[in-house]
């Protein structure tokens, strides 16, 4: 391990540096551009039977599910905040994951439209009204709580000797990386399946699942500086949070709105719940780690050159 972590950690910083970059954030918004505008152009060239009949089965008819297309790209940009701020704070992590949600739900109120030939008429979007409406609504109401969220989040000093921190963070950037590599294999299976046999895989349903399995390994690695009970409850917490998220992703409307909202409620009182008690529970059961500062590097030492890991400041922390 000792041996592993300087390796994987310069390869998480270096394409952490080239996906913050301002280079990497246009090629990003001219990807979404190009792939919006090229489904539009595909699915137009499908409607007029210009492309091959091997492609029929394949590319639909009707124009909103470009819209529906590159809302999954920007879900999947989305994936990657969540993998590199894991290295930084769980529970802002958990806020990406439920920002993917309501894109999730905003992308649903598209998909209702898909299901009728244009031009969609009054008589075939009246019995889609309630669904459109839950999951706009959904969707709104996760934006508004999770800006309370964000606001409530509290990044205390860190009572841990450097070596142990240094290790915490190594740790995290590691697992971040493997998720990344599941990530990317779940994507590749879900193309095969959808190119090769026409089958459907929830991509994003599968991503949360393996999500709920790293972040019970993070609450297990973080014991490793903190098992003191508030910490594991909110450690613990956070990985419920995403299991409920894995629910809202499979059920339908307006169910997953209201899953999506009561998950979202729910990151926010834990929260709360831990800024309230914390320092209190803190002080009679001893020193203890909060794994949001953890991510962060504070440290009164620089970062050892040999462990191969760069310091993270806070404000990194509050601007994710």
């Amino acid at each position: 391990m000792n041996r592993l972590f300087p390796v994987s950690s310069r390869v998480f910083d270096r394409l952490e540096a080239e996906w913050d970059s301002p280079r990497g954030r246009h090629i990003i918004a001219d990807m979404l551009i190009l792939s919006f505008i090229g489904a539009l152009l595909v699915i137009e060239a499908r409607r007029r039977m210009l492309l091959p009949p091997a492609m029929f089965a394949i590319v639909p008819t009707n124009h909103f599910y470009a819209v529906d297309f590159t809302l999954q790209l920007v879900q999947i940009v989305g994936l990657a905040g969540i993998i590199f701020g894991l290295a930084r704070s769980v529970a802002n992590t958990v806020g990406k994951q439920l920002e993917i949600l309501s894109l999730i739900l905003l992308r649903g109120a598209f998909r209702e439209l898909t299901a009728f030939d244009e031009p969609i008429t009054w008589s075939k979007a009246q019995p889609t009204i309630v669904p459109i409406v839950a999951l706009a609504g959904g969707a709104l109401m996760m934006f508004v709580i999770l800006q309370f969220y964000y606001r409530v989040q509290r990044h205390q000093g860190v009572k841990d000797d450097f070596h142990n921190l240094a290790g915490f963070v190594a740790m995290k950037k590691l697992i971040a990386l493997g998720l990344l590599l599941a990530f990317v294999f779940i994507g590749m299976y879900t193309a095969q399946q959808y190119l090769a046999v026409g089958r459907a895989v929830s991509f994003f349903g599968d991503c949360y699942t393996i999500l709920i399995f790293f972040d019970v390994l993070l609450v297990f690695v973080s014991m490793h500086h903190s098992s003191t009970y508030h910490v594991v409850f909110r450690n613990t917490g956070f990985a419920v949070a995403t299991v409920l998220i894995r629910v809202a992703v499979i059920a339908p409307a307006p169910f997953n709105a209201m899953i999506g909202v009561g998950s979202t409620l729910f990151a926010l009182g834990l929260t709360l719940a831990y800024n309230t008690f914390a320092s209190t529970l803190a002080g009679e059961s001893g020193t203890h780690l909060s794994e949001s500062s953890a991510a962060t590097g504070h440290t009164a030492k620089p970062l050892s050159a040999q462990n191969g890991m760069k310091e993270h400041v806070g404000t990194e922390v509050l601007k994710r």
